[in-house]
């Protein structure tokens, strides 16, 4: 049987730190490698030299499950060194998971306006890799 179901928003679940987000709004991250063009005699290059790899990446979440998040590092997001687990996918579809490792976040940024029926924090982060589970 041909199964032509795709992963959705439902079958995203995220842990941080070993606790399971259940407040999650919305998770990206990336892995980046500087490249740049490298030139010799004329003006076209010659080959693409490569550089450093970085990650990068955002957590969004409700000002609540910010809270509990902020308790665990002393009221601030910003002294914890934590893996963030992402898993896609739902039984019996393939289950594919990220391990982000020794990840920072890099920003705290709360804001509200009239007539907001909730707070959703966006926290900024970098890791050191990302491992496939």
């Amino acid at each position: 049987m041909f199964n032509s179901r795709e992963y959705e928003w439902n079958d995203v679940r995220a842990t941080i730190g070993g606790r399971m987000i259940t407040r999650l709004r919305s998770v990206r991250y990336k892995r980046s490698k500087e490249k740049e063009l490298l030139y010799g005699a004329g003006n076209e290059p010659v080959s693409i030299q490569s550089g450093n790899v970085a990650y990068e990446g955002e957590v969004a979440m409700l000002r609540s499950e910010y809270e509990t998040l902020a308790a665990s590092g002393n009221g601030s997001v910003l002294d914890l060194q934590v893996d963030i687990v992402v898993s896609y996918g739902n039984p019996p579809d393939v289950m594919v998971t990220d391990k982000l490792m020794g990840c920072q976040f890099t920003e705290e940024e709360n804001s509200m306006s009239q007539g907001d029926k909730n707070e959703e924090i966006t926290l900024p982060f970098i890791f050191l890799r990302k491992v496939k589970g």
